[in-house]
């Protein structure tokens, strides 16, 4: 079903931005901690690896078992629906006529629809009106876990390779400039596929990407002496 396809794709699409921006937030606020605690890029550099490998892991554990549940859900759902088909199928069909009516459709109009839907093949009529499933395109765990840990990683990568890469006078502003332009496009992105205002999504994600890094930088500044 060429709706329910783009629905998932924008769906992993919004995922993979999300986890991006979790990266990139995440391991930002890590090594402008750590490089406000010493200079040593060596230190600085294994303190982001470290995030990104237990950050990537992380995420894709979580969304592993997030998904797996989700699917689980719509497995329950379906078997659920076949029952009911099963056991009072004439009853299943005024359900799903009635539904086309709430949703505007005349009362005959209705019960064509219903009727013509169920004889092409009236579970996944059932699924896709009431549930908004399609048995083909359950939700997969393995891709989420795929999918967020590869996107955490690359948006980490950023403030990583930026803070390691510069000379030590301008690393943390250099890093602090190239998240916000980051964070900024993922903020645009994220409102684009969701269809809400891109200028308080940028703001929103940039003002707090830089106060969780004004955070962190500031505990590695003060405590730097105490814990190097």
């Amino acid at each position: 079903m060429a709706n329910s396809s783009t629905k998932s794709k924008l769906n992993w699409l919004r995922a993979a931005v999300l986890g991006a921006n979790d990266g990139i937030v995440s391991i930002a606020g890590l090594v402008v901690g750590v490089a406000g605690a010493t200079q040593s890029s060596s230190i600085i550099l294994t303190a982001g690896i470290a995030g990104l490998v237990a950050g990537a892991f992380s995420m894709a554990v979580g969304e592993y078992i997030s998904v797996s549940t989700q699917r689980d859900a719509e497995k329950a759902y379906i078997n659920k629906e076949k029952l009911e088909l099963e056991a009072d199928p004439a009853g299943e069909l005024e359900e799903l006529a009635m539904i086309y009516q709430q949703k505007g459709l005349t009362k005959e109009t209705a019960h064509l629809v219903a009727v013509e839907l169920s004889e092409k093949d009236v579970l996944a009529a059932h699924l896709e009106v009431e549930f908004g499933l399609s048995q083909d395109e359950l939700t997969n765990a393995w891709h989420a876990a795929y999918a967020s840990a590869i996107s955490f990683t690359i948006g980490g990568l950023i403030p990583v390779l930026v803070i390691t890469l510069t000379p030590s006078g301008i690393r943390v502003p250099l890093t602090f400039i190239s998240v916000a332009i980051a964070l900024i496009i993922t903020g645009y992105v994220s409102a684009k596929l969701s269809n809400v205002s891109t200028r308080k999504a940028m703001i929103r994600v940039l003002l707090g990407g830089m106060l969780a890094m004004i955070a962190t930088y500031a505990v590695g500044y003060l405590f730097g002496t105490s814990i190097i």
